[in-house]
């Protein structure tokens, strides 16, 4: 059997689709323990303690340190796509490399029969990404 390479998203771009929508179902105006939002995702709180600065930086969530602190979402969960999550802590959801850049400056552009496939597939991969919002994945 062959094997392939496929785009995935990594375990980093998944947590953190889990880890925010933690914070938007248990939301009750105070900050969420990171070792109750583990507990609930079973997510170690090593990991998590990769992903929570990246989360924090985009301004996606607050922290607050000490006995109450905690994490809570900084704007409402219909104001976050799942796309923004997922570029955050993937980088770009690009399913090829030489279409990245833009405008495209691939020396094979021109005669690439598949670079509109290529540009196709990213699109819709963006498009589809950007329908959800964190409030439609808690649904």
């Amino acid at each position: 059997m062959e094997r392939y390479e496929v785009m995935k998203i990594s375990t980093k771009g998944r947590y953190a689709l889990r880890i925010m929508a933690d914070l938007a179902m248990h939301d009750n105006g105070e900050y969420i323990r990171l070792k109750d939002i583990a507990q609930r995702q079973a997510i170690t709180l090593k990991y998590m303690e990769q992903i929570m600065p990246l989360l924090t930086k985009a301004g996606y969530v607050k922290s607050c340190r000490g006995n109450n602190g905690g994490y809570m979402l900084a704007r409402k969960p219909e104001e976050y796509t799942a796309g923004e999550i997922l570029r955050t802590t993937e980088g770009s959801l690009v399913p090829v490399t030489c279409i990245e850049d833009s405008p495209n400056r691939c020396p094979m552009r021109e005669k690439c029969t598949t670079v509109s496939f290529w540009e196709g597939m990213w699109s819709v991969i963006n498009e589809y990404v950007d329908n959800f919002t964190l409030a439609d994945l808690v649904k």
